[in-house]
Formats: structure tokens, C-alpha cells, sequence
């Protein structure tokens, strides 16, 4: 009996095991083998560099494919239900392409499907997903998807979730998504959306939509029936507003306040919206963040802002925000209810006034006020919150004293920035302040010492320190180069002495600044993370030949222009692959250009003038393939002109170097050169007729803006500059870089015509052919040269006439053609009679105002090109005027005596006639006398 009852219970009990047994089985394997094999299908398709999705495989340890990467199943039916395979971070690093596949359409339970941050090489999204009728999220943003944005995606009705932001897609209608009623979120930046209807198709046909993001989206106003449509039409759901970088007018004020009552958040920044704020903001009582920044704004601050005590963040920079009435610029803000605002931006605006008393904006955080207009001395305690983070007052016309009690109240100051402005800081040495700064920027305040603001050793968080044109003169502290967090120093223009130690393993500077000072010694050794080091206008003496001791260094921007500098370029750059900018004009360094130079693949700039490098450029320089700017002026340079120099190169100056022989016609291939200036060197043979590929002289309205000018994203930035013979006068050009366009080939031995595909550079501002053996006439297609300022052809063996285009030219400033063969009469205009007679000069057979005026004297005039070896002889007026008065006068007189004294049959008819009418005249007389006497 107890037998069979422990029979019967093992029974139960090996029952319930085997039933356990196969629950886990399920619960292990819960994937559904049609949906395994149609992810499987779906992965065929994709390219998985990275091995996003190695997880995904036909292998028994790789069954479940509810345990896969991305894959999101049901825990009660293992249908799939979720799909986003991809790096979680959606990093580019680990990205996946290909195409989509339709084995999608076998996932009957999808509701969640999320592609985004991949990259499917610019395909279109498959119209099919439109048929994956149970989704609710759909994220493909960011995935490199172009074309037109596939209406079927109207039959997901179920969506709530849509998201196609930062792809290449448009769409001229986007009626379809009315269907969409339950949809909450909808993200379409970056798209051309050019329907006229957007407003009602987007938010009046969505009741249900919170989340609207359409930057960059080229949306423009809406026609005037979609706007009425919204009035007294309110929806409440609708909160976050983002519309940014459109072409939106004020007219969007008409319908934004109708749209909803219970917007949370509006982004209207970089669009053209002008005119007042309106005051109906002040209405929008849920409203917590409120961006117009970049438009066209102006007036002053709607008083009725002050009533959002929601509102948290304010942006109004970049505007035309200002007043004529002082006291109503800034003063204007009232803060008494706006008990949330953290974050308030006015800068770049035209505020006037004082800096007005803050402190009833208690929460305050960050304020933003740079470069307006405010004048006046600051309050003692600058009258602003406590909570203050961030201040930024930079670039104004504030003046006074900044002492110790202006910043006793500001204890969680962490960014500071007082640049711009004639502020003296009058701080003791020992003061220790009631913060903790992480960025400081005093650039052009005055230190009431003179001496380095020692009080900086107590900020122990700091990480950059900006004091340059501070007045600073004496050594800077040696704890300064140890702090722990610093990473960017300027000390730039000051009067500091003293030597920079070795900052090759200590140091935690990313980027200095100490250029124009009074520093001496050797340059410092680098540490490997150093990413900026300008050291110009000093007393550095020495080598740079070690500059970087390490395998690999990340300097980008090396500067040591104007200092003291000897000894050789370092023979290896090989370790410092990342420079972009290279700066050692104006010291004493020599020796020949290292091959190993040519190995700095992303070198933009590179300035070798004033120095005593010698030998011929290195063949290996043609590999630095993105150099847009080299100045290699004044050395002791020898060899051809390179055939190989680069395509890109914008500004070019071998200047006062040893080279010789032709110009390569080679030279021609660099369609962007601004400045091309191989003056004062031995070269020989004719100028290459090819100039007229210079496509950026050739268009006048093309500059250089983006590369050249700004070639570094340093804090400060990076402006590049050339120096150039302008005017008569060596000047350096850095702002108006991009605008400079110049061709100066003077002091050479350049010999033949000057080509008539000059005439083709209508973009040419100077032009400087002096000091060479040029021969034949000047161009008589000058006059088209239409932007030309200087001219300057002196000192070759140009002959013939100056050519009336010359005097088209109304931008002419400079002339120079003294020491030439011109003759001829100056053509008369206002320009060329303006230039003083030397411009003129050595021209003997040349008249006209200002020179001497033409008399009638012969003037022999040698026409046509060099090649011609015969002469023409022009006359005067005068001279012609007499010799066909003589002419006429032997033909008439001998044409009729001539003709008497050869024929005597002509000759007594001649007499007869002449007989036969004194005979007539006689009897014709007689009568009338004997009538007159009897009368």
C-alpha cells in the first residue's frame, strides 16, 4: 500500500517535471521559425561591416532569435514585435547598409521598427513599409535615405511615432499623412518639403500630434486659407513646436497663437521674422523654452514676457533687438514673475544702455549679453542673481574699475567672459574668490597691476584662461604651466618676458597662445595632446629641430613666425601628420626643405618667408594635396618652377627667390589662384597665354570665404594672411584675404607679348608686369579687364599706342607705364588725366594730358607684336592737312599746263578761248560806258 503510494506520487512528480521541462523549453525558445527566417532574409540584404548583427545566425547556439541584437519579442506569444538592429548609441562608427527587405511584410506583429543612424547609401525608403500595418513607432532617421518621401507610408494608421529627420528626401504634398490620426510625433528635419498646404496637412489633419520637428525643411508661408483655418480652431495637444532655419516671415504670428494653447516649446530661430515680438507670447501661459534667435527681429522685449512663470530659456540673439531710449533697451525685461528663467541670450543684438539690475530673476543661470551696445559703468555688485553659472557681457562699450565686491554674491560663477570692453580689474593679489571658475575670458581688460592675476591659482577647475591684451607685463608663475585641468591659454599680446619650460610630459595645454610678447629662451618641447602652438613675435632663439620628441604628436597649428629662430627645419614630420597650419616666416633658419615635409597630408598653409632656405623644392610636396596657401617669399630658392604644385592652391608666392627658366604652362591648372606672385626672380621666356584658366580671376564675383580665410577651429579661430606688394607698398592682407586677387610677375626676364587671355580676367584687381623685356603693344582688350585697380607695365619695351580701353577702366587707382616706347596721344578720360606725369615718364614719343600736348612734329609709332619686323608711318594732323594741300595743288596746276606745253593743238585753243573772252569782256565794257556817259 505504501509502495503504491509512493508509486503514484513519483508519477506526479515525474509528470509535473516533464511538464516544467517543456515550459522552459518554450520559455527558451520562443522565437517562431517563419519570423527566424524572415529576420534571417532580412539581414541577407544588409552589409554588417562592424558586426552589428553577428548575433543573428542559423546555428543551434543561435536558435532563439529573441535573444538576438535588436530583437524584441512578445513574452506571451515570441511573436517579434520589436526590431532595432543597430549600435544603441547609434554611433557612425558602427554602422550597417544595404537594402531593406521585404521579408519585413512576414512579421505580421511588428509595431516597432527602428533603422535610424545607419547608413543605406542613398536608396529610397521601400514604399512596401507602408504595408507593415501594426506599426506604431518608425524611426529611420539618419540613415543616408534619398528621394521622395513614399506616400504609402498614409496606411500606417496605427502610427503613433514617425521619424525621418537628417536624411535627402522631399515631398510636394504630404496629404497623406491625414490618416494618421493617432499620430503623437513627427520628425521630418532636414527634408525639402515645397507644399504650399504643409500647416493644414500637418497639424490641423494630426489631432492627436504634441512633437512637430521640420528644421531645415524650406518651408515658406503658408497661403492664407490654410492659416484661417486655425482660428478659433485651437487644438490643445499639440507642445513642441520646432521650426527652425526655414524661410517663415512675421506672417507666421497669425496662426502660431491658434495652433494651441498649451505649447511648451517654439523654435522659430535663422528665419525672417521681422518687425516687434508680438505681445501674444505673453498669452501662451504653458510656455517653458522660447527660441527666435537669427532673425530680424527689433523694438524692444515684450513686457508681457514677464508674465511666463513657466518659461525657463529665452533666446533672442541675433537680432536687431534694441531701442533709442536708453532705459527701455534691457530695462524693459521684468523678472518678477519669471520665477523659472534659467537661461536668457540677448547677445549680438542692439541693446543699449547700462547693464540694468537683475537680481529679482533669482533663478537665473546664464546670461548672455555680448556685443550690443551697452555703455555705462557696471554696479558694484553687478546687480545680478546668485545663482548666476555663466555670464557673458563681452563686446560692449562698458567701462569702470572691477574690484573684489563686483563678484562677492556670484558663489556658483563657473564662466566668465568680460572681453571687449575698457574694463580695468583692480584684484589684490591674495584675493581668494568666492568661486570656482571652469572658463575665463578677459581679453583686452586691463590688469590695475600690470602684473599676471596671481588669484588664478586658487580656480583649480579652470581649463581656459584668455588674459591676452591685458597689459600684462613681467614673467608669467610657474604654476600656471603645471594646473591640472588647463587647456587652452592665451597670453597673447602683452609685454610678458621671461622663458616657457618644457612642457613635454607635465602639461595639460592643448592650445597656446603666447604670440606678441617679450618671451626668450629656447621653444619648449611639446607635450603629445598639444594641438595649437603659436609663438610669433617673440625673442625665441635656438632650433626647432625637436620640437616633438614623441611617435606621434597631435599638433595642428605650429606658428614660430618673427622671432630668432636658427638652424634647420626638423628632418622628420612624419609624427606629426594632423598639422594643417605651418608658420615660420621672418627668422634666420636655412638649409633646404626636408623631403619628409611632404608626407603632411592635411597641411592647408605654409609659410616659409624671410628666411635663408635654400635648393629646390622637394618632389614630395605635390603630396600635400589639400595646401591652399603657400608663401615660400625671400629666400635663397633655386630650379624651375615646379611643374607639380597643387591644384588646389588658392595663393601662391615664390617672391624674391632664385628661380629660373620658363613658367610651366602647368601653372595653368591652378583654376582657384587668388594670388599668383613670382616677382623678383630669373625667370625667363613668354608669359603662358593659359592665364585665362584662372576660373577665379576670370569671375569677378568669385572670393574665397570657407577654406583660405578661416582654415582652423581653434576657440579664437584661425585667419589666415598673405603679405603682398599693394599699392607700391608691402602690406600683409588677412581679413580681406579672400577678396585679394593679384597677378605680380615683375622683375624677371620675361620676354614676347603680353597675352591677350588677360584681357579674360575680369576679376583681376592688380596686375604687375614692370621690370621685365616685354615687347609689342598693350592689349587692346584691357578695357574688359573691369575690376583692375593697379596696372602696372613700367620698365619693359611696350611701344605703340595706349589703347582707349585703357580709359574704361573707372576702378584705375594705380598706373605705372614709364620707361616704355608708348607713343601717340594719351586717350582722354578722368582717370588717365589724373595720374600725376611720371606714371607717364620715358615715353618720349608719348603727348596728352598731363603730359606736354601734341605738337606737329613727326611722331614714328612701331605697331604690331614682336614678331613683326616692318614699320608704319603715322603723321599728325598738321602734317597730313599740309601734304594734301600740296598734293592737290600739283595735280590741279600741272594737270592743265602740263597739258598746253605737251599738245599744241590744246595750247591755241587754250589761248583762243581766253582771247575770244577778253575781246567779249572789252566790247561788253565799251557799251556800257558810252550808255553811262550819255545818261
Amino acid at each position: 500500500m505504501v509502495f503504491h503510494r509512493k508509486e503514484i506520487i513519483f508519477k506526479f512528480l515525474l509528470v509535473v517535471v516533464c511538464m516544467r521541462y517543456d515550459e522552459l523549453v518554450a520559455a527558451e525558445t520562443r522565437c517562431i521559425e517563419r519570423e527566424r527566417q524572415a529576420l534571417l532574409r532580412f539581414k541577407q540584404e544588409l552589409t554588417d561591416e562592424y558586426g552589428v548583427l553577428s548575433s543573428w545566425g542559423s546555428e543551434d547556439h543561435q536558435k532563439e532569435c529573441c535573444n538576438w541584437q535588436g530583437v524584441v519579442c512578445s513574452n506571451s506569444t515570441g511573436h517579434v514585435t520589436g526590431l532595432l538592429p543597430h549600435d544603441p548609441y547609434k554611433t557612425s562608427e558602427y554602422r550597417f547598409g544595404g537594402k531593406i527587405s521585404p521579408a519585413l511584410l512576414e512579421l505580421h506583429h511588428l509595431n516597432y521598427l527602428d533603422l535610424g543612424g545607419n547608413d543605406f547609401g542613398g536608396n529610397r525608403i521601400p514604399d512596401f513599409i507602408g504595408s507593415i500595418k501594426m506599426l506604431e513607432h518608425l524611426d529611420l532617421g539618419g540613415s543616408n535615405f534619398s528621394g521622395i518621401i513614399p506616400p504609402q507610408l498614409g496606411n500606417l494608421t496605427n502610427l503613433r511615432t514617425l521619424i525621418l529627420r537628417a536624411n535627402n528626401l522631399w515631398s510636394d504634398s504630404l496629404y497623406w499623412l491625414s490618416d494618421l490620426s493617432w499620430l503623437t510625433r513627427l520628425e521630418m528635419s532636414y527634408s525639402n518639403i515645397s507644399d504650399t498646404n504643409w500647416l493644414q496637412h500637418v497639424v490641423l489633419n494630426l489631432p492627436a500630434l504634441q512633437r512637430l520637428h521640420m528644421r531645415s525643411c524650406m518651408l515658406g508661408d503658408v497661403i492664407a486659407s490654410s492659416a484661417d483655418l486655425f482660428v478659433n480652431s485651437s487644438s490643445s495637444s499639440l507642445s513642441y513646436l520646432f521650426l527652425p532655419n526655414n524661410q517663415l516671415t512675421s506672417s507666421t504670428f497669425d496662426w502660431l497663437f491658434n495652433i494651441s494653447y498649451s505649447l511648451v516649446s517654439i523654435g522659430l530661430s535663422s528665419n525672417k521674422l521681422d518687425g516687434q515680438i508680438p505681445d501674444a507670447f505673453g498669452k501662451l501661459n504653458f510656455l517653458e523654452y522660447l527660441y527666435l534667435s537669427e532673425n530680424m527681429c527689433e523694438g524692444v522685449i515684450p513686457k508681457s514676457l514677464g508674465n511666463l512663470s513657466r518659461l525657463q530659456s529665452l533666446y533672442l540673439d541675433r537680432n536687431d533687438m534694441g531701442s533709442e531710449s536708453r532705459e527701455e533697451s534691457l530695462g524693459n525685461l521684468s523678472c518678477q514673475a519669471m520665477v523659472s528663467l534659467e537661461n536668457l541670450d540677448l547677445s549680438d543684438n542692439k541693446i543699449t544702455g547700462p547693464l540694468p539690475d537683475l537680481r529679482a530673476c533669482s533663478g537665473l543661470r546664464r546670461l548672455y549679453v555680448g556685443s550690443n551696445r551697452l555703455t555705462g559703468p557696471l554696479l558694484p555688485s553687478l546687480a545680478l542673481p546668485p545663482m548666476l553659472e555663466e555670464l557673458d557681457i563681452s563686446d560692449n562699450s562698458l567701462q569702470g574699475i572691477i574690484t573684489e565686491a563686483n563678484f562677492v554674491e556670484l558663489q556658483n560663477l563657473k564662466n566668465l567672459d568680460l572681453a571687449f570692453n575698457s574694463l580695468t580689474l583692480d584684484l589684490s593679489a591674495d584675493w581668494i574668490p568666492p568661486f570656482q571658475l571652469e572658463w575665463i575670458n578677459l581679453r583686452v581688460c586691463k590688469m590695475a597691476r600690470g602684473s599676471f592675476p596671481t588669484w588664478l591659482q586658487t580656480q583649480t577647475n579652470i581649463s581656459s584662461i584668455d588674459i591676452s591684451d591685458a597689459g600684462i607685463s613681467g614673467e608669467v608663475p610657474r604654476w600656471v604651466w603645471n594646473m591640472s585641468d588647463l587647456e587652452y591659454v592665451n597670453l597673447s599680446h602683452n609685454q610678458i618676458s621671461g622663458t616657457i619650460p618644457d612642457l613635454s610630459s607635465a602639461s595639460s595645454i592643448i592650445i597656446l597662445d603666447v604670440g606678441s610678447n617679450n618671451f626668450s629662451g629656447s621653444v619648449p618641447i611639446l607635450n603629445p595632446k598639444m594641438q595649437t602652438f603659436q609663438l610669433s613675435f617673440n625673442n625665441f632663439t635656438g632650433s626647432i629641430s625637436s620640437i616633438c620628441i614623441y611617435a606621434v604628436c597631435s599638433l595642428q597649428w605650429l606658428d614660430v613666425s618673427n622671432n630668432q629662430l636658427e638652424g634647420a627645419l626638423p628632418s622628420d614630420w612624419a609624427n606629426m601628420k594632423d598639422l594643417v597650419i605651418l608658420n615660420v616666416n621672418y627668422n634666420n633658419l636655412s638649409g633646404e626643405i626636408p623631403h619628409s615635409l611632404g608626407s603632411l597630408s592635411k597641411l592647408r598653409t605654409l609659410h616659409l618667408r624671410g628666411n635663408n632656405f635654400s635648393g629646390e623644392l622637394p618632389t614630395t610636396l605635390r603630396n600635400c594635396r589639400l595646401l591652399q596657401l603657400m608663401d615660400i617669399g625671400e629666400n635663397r630658392f633655386t630650379g624651375n618652377i615646379p611643374p607639380w604644385l597643387g591644384e588646389n592652391l588658392a595663393f601662391l608666392s615664390l617672391t624674391r627667390n632664385m628661380f629660373y627658366g620658363f613658367i610651366p604652362p602647368e601653372i595653368c591648372r591652378l583654376t582657384q589662384i587668388q594670388l599668383l606672385d613670382l616677382s623678383d626672380n630669373n625667370l625667363t621666356g613668354k608669359i603662358p597665354k593659359c592665364f585665362d584658366n584662372f576660373t577665379a580671376l576670370v569671375d569677378k564675383n568669385w572670393t574665397t570665404t570657407t577654406s583660405i580665410v578661416i582654415l582652423y577651429e581653434a576657440p579664437w579661430g584661425y585667419m589666415d594672411y598673405a603679405l603682398v606688394q599693394w599699392k607700391g607698398r608691402s602690406a600683409e592682407y588677412n581679413r580681406i584675404l579672400g577678396l585679394l586677387k593679384l597677378i605680380d610677375l615683375s622683375s624677371n626676364k620675361l620676354v614676347g607679348s603680353i597675352p591677350e587671355s588677360f584681357s579674360k580676367l575680369k576679376g583681376l584687381i592688380s596686375l604687375n608686369l614692370s621690370r621685365n623685356g616685354l615687347t609689342g603693344s598693350i592689349i587692346p582688350g584691357i578695357g574688359e579687364m573691369e575690376t583692375l585697380e593697379i596696372l602696372d607695365l613700367s620698365s619693359n619695351q611696350l611701344s605703340g599706342k595706349i589703347p582707349t580701353g585703357l580709359a574704361q577702366l573707372n576702378s584705375l587707382a594705380v598706373l605705372h607705364l614709364e620707361n616704355n616706347n608708348l607713343s601717340g596721344e594719351i586717350p582722354k578720360s578722368t582717370q588717365l588725366q589724373s595720374f600725376d606725369a611720371s606714371f607717364y615718364a620715358g615715353n618720349d614719343r608719348l603727348c596728352g594730358s598731363p603730359l606736354q600736348l601734341c605738337v606737329n612734329t613727326s611722331i614714328i609709332t612701331d605697331q604690331g607684336d614682336d614678331d613683326d619686323d616692318g614699320s608704319l608711318t603715322s603723321l599728325s594732323s598738321t602734317q597730313e592737312f599740309c601734304i594734301t594741300l600740296a598734293f592737290g595743288f600739283i595735280v590741279g596746276f600741272w594737270g592743265v599746263v602740263g597739258s598746253s606745253v605737251l599738245k599744241r593743238s590744246w595750247r591755241y585753243a587754250y589761248f583762243n578761248f581766253f582771247d575770244a573772252i577778253g575781246n567779249r569782256f572789252y566790247g561788253t565794257a565799251a557799251v556800257f560806258l558810252h550808255k553811262f556817259r550819255r545818261s
